[in-house]
């Protein structure tokens, strides 16, 4: 028998069995108790109401929370982003296509994509292009990309690398057209360098950037924004900008605002040496408001630098040097560096010199340049600095050569001793490096 019938049967009897020493008012309540506790059992059984309220991460609504990964808004719902490596997912569709049709993309083309995040610019990025290589530090978000296009006939075009692009030999996949990219800023700077220094290079890129560091590529000369990165990609690339977008069109949204620029590498590349070039700079940019003389004649490591490569350069050149030491006074020397090259070399820099170059993003440059770029002068200067043991020595012969030829180049072949760097555009830089090497003066 039903166990529910069972009890009520019983308790049923036993108020019946007592009926003839109760009230019928008793009676009668006691049966409508019976009933109601019969029907509770029974109706509890096949039907028992739920708790009205909202499921965790979304189900409320019949999904789970990777059914809105497509939509580009379940980012947050999936992972905590990693903000301290640049993740910030760009949400917005509407930016997403307007990216993709500044790239052009042709049906041919093979597009490199950095960080691609969870694959909302993937997507689109795919619906134009053959094939898409996709460069992703974070297992999470590689794993994510690649279930997006699972079982669809995209799935054959996208190629997911995991690792960090600065650090992957993109040659040794195979040549890409386009590079895309919605760049983690910490990688700003040594991406670009890395996409400028690419031989065969790409037909465009398509970078997002800090709108900071995007106006530092398209930067003029005198503007405070100005700077080595400048030169560099303006020398190697022609620049243009193409939009700015906010904040908050990112999950989650970055501190500053964003700008899309669009880098063109020169075609054919310009004749000319990257290392001999970036060297130049290296030394001119060091402080930008400081004139050319007092960057090359007033600092010690330079100059040490430069007698050596010239040494190389007579050596392989089978030019005689003239050893031994020198016959001018270290204090005449001395005299020859004007009042602001000497107050820097004693550690007094002239007025502005502090400025932005060694705070914030301006110090991008160096800090964040590749290694293949900075390694071999980076060498150089810490030879230099041991084998003089942090102490002067006196000038040889060849010392008191490259300085003269240094002071010559500056002073009367260009005529750019009194300029700052900030002030000097793409052709000064072309005359002075010309003109070093004329002279067998090299920076590589």
């Amino acid at each position: 028998m039903n166990p529910i019938l069972l009890v009520s049967y019983r308790l049923e009897g036993i108020f019946l069995l007592g009926a003839s020493y109760l009230s019928p008012i008793i009676l009668t309540f006691a049966s409508h108790i019976v009933s109601r506790v019969f029907n509770f059992l029974q109706l509890g059984k096949t039907q028992m109401p739920k708790a009205a309220g909202k499921k965790r991460n979304g189900a409320a609504h019949g999904s789970s929370s990777y059914s809105h990964a497509g939509k580009g808004s379940a980012a947050n719902h999936i992972f905590k982003m990693k903000t301290d490596i640049g993740q910030h997912v760009l949400k917005n569709p509407g930016v997403a296509q307007a990216i993709v049709d500044k790239a052009d993309l042709k049906q041919s083309d093979i597009v490199l994509e950095v960080g691609p995040g969870t694959g909302n610019l993937t997507i689109k990025i795919l619906e134009k292009a053959k094939k898409v290589i996709a460069v992703e530090l974070d297992p999470r978000m590689a794993a994510e990309v690649t279930k997006r296009v699972q079982g669809k006939p995209e799935q054959k075009r996208l190629e997911v690398l995991l690792g960090d692009v600065v650090k992957t030999d993109l040659p040794r996949f195979q040549y890409f057209d386009v590079c895309i990219s919605n760049t983690p800023y910490q990688i700003s700077s040594p991406l670009t360098f890395k996409l400028l220094a690419l031989s065969p290079a790409p037909r465009t890129c398509i970078l997002t950037f800090q709108l900071e560091f995007a106006q530092r590529l398209f930067a003029r000369p005198g503007s405070a924004l100005y700077s080595r990165l400048s030169v560099n990609t303006q020398m190697w690339a022609t620049v243009t900008h193409i939009m700015k977008i906010g904040r908050n069109n990112f999950r989650p949204p970055p501190a500053v605002e964003s700008s899309v620029v669009r880098l063109v590498p020169k075609r054919p590349r310009p004749d000319v040496s990257w290392d001999e070039w970036d060297g130049l700079l290296r030394i001119c940019f060091v402080r930008k408001n400081r004139t050319l003389r007092a960057g090359f004649l007033s600092t010690t490591t330079v100059m040490e630098m430069l007698e050596a490569n010239y040494r190389t350069w007579c050596a392989q050149n089978d030019v005689a040097v003239e050893n031994g030491p020198s016959d001018v006074n270290g204090a005449n020397v001395g005299m020859e560096i004007d009042a602001e090259a000497q107050a820097v070399e004693d550690g007094e820099p002239g007025p502005g010199d502090e400025e932005r170059e060694w705070g914030g993003i301006m110090d991008v440059d160096d800090v964040d340049a590749p290694p293949f770029f900075q390694d071999e002068l980076d060498e150089k200067a810490k030879m230099l600095n041991a084998k003089s043991g942090g102490t002067r020595k006196k000038k040889g012969k060849v010392a008191e050569l490259v300085r003269e030829k240094v002071r010559s180049i500056l002073e009367d072949e260009t005529e750019l001793a009194d300029k700052r760097a900030r002030m000097c555009d793409e052709s000064d830089f072309l005359r002075l490096l010309w003109a070093f090497n004329k002279k067998g003066i090299h920076f590589s």
